[in-house]
């Protein structure tokens, strides 16, 4: 048997204050909880809105890559392809949002020139590598926010199973604990109150 729940006037305030501290707990889970959630919602929006940008971007940069193919040729298009810098300038740090780590991505974000002549080629292909461009940047700020969005996730379930412990089963704990030491040592107070009074009447005769 665990002394720490033998009826003493002892145990009584380490369950009394082991109670508060579960408590304080549980509301500290539960804020942390909502803040979490508030964030992931605020995500979860601009993840919408850039793939929806981005749905709209790549449309529209097929539409001008197939058009440049027609005028250009295929394999020139290729050609040129080649010629397009490996983006390497993309970093990942992290910050902190209630002890979650969120990756935070940083690049270099310039105005890339073409890497072939004007003379030789047509608008299509211009408006094809723009389109790609911008979906590039859009696809590198997608990640970013959808990986936030997971480790925010898999946060809010841990704080939620926390929090639902507490609520659950420690407060119930304690609380238990709590009157069951609180009754027996008013049983106790009581027999010797009644114990008294027997002596009383007893050295009284």
């Amino acid at each position: 048997m665990d002394p720490n729940t033998f009826p003493t006037k002892g145990n009584l305030i380490l369950a009394k204050n082991s109670l508060v501290l579960a408590k304080q707990g549980y509301e500290l889970m539960d804020k942390k909880r909502n803040i979490l959630i508030r964030e992931l919602m605020e995500l979860i929006d601009k993840a919408k809105d850039i793939q929806s940008e981005i749905d709209i971007t790549f449309t529209t940069a097929y539409k001008a890559l197939q058009r440049a193919n027609m005028e250009l040729g295929i394999n020139y298009v290729e050609e040129i392809s080649t010629t397009i810098p490996v983006e390497n300038s993309v970093t990942i740090k992290t910050r902190s949002i209630m002890g979650t780590e969120i990756p935070l991505v940083q690049y270099e974000r310039t105005d890339a020139k073409p890497t072939y002549a004007f003379y030789s080629t047509r608008e299509s292909l211009d408006l094809a590598r723009e389109c790609f461009e911008k979906v590039k940047h859009l696809t590198i700020n997608l990640s970013m926010i959808e990986n936030a969005a997971y480790r925010l996730a898999t946060n809010i379930k841990k704080t939620q199973k926390r929090a639902n412990a507490l609520k659950n089963i420690t407060i119930p704990y304690y609380e238990a604990l709590t009157t069951s030491i609180q009754n027996a040592l008013e049983e106790k107070e009581r027999e010797e109150f009644t114990r008294l009074k027997v002596i009383k009447r007893t050295h009284t005769k």
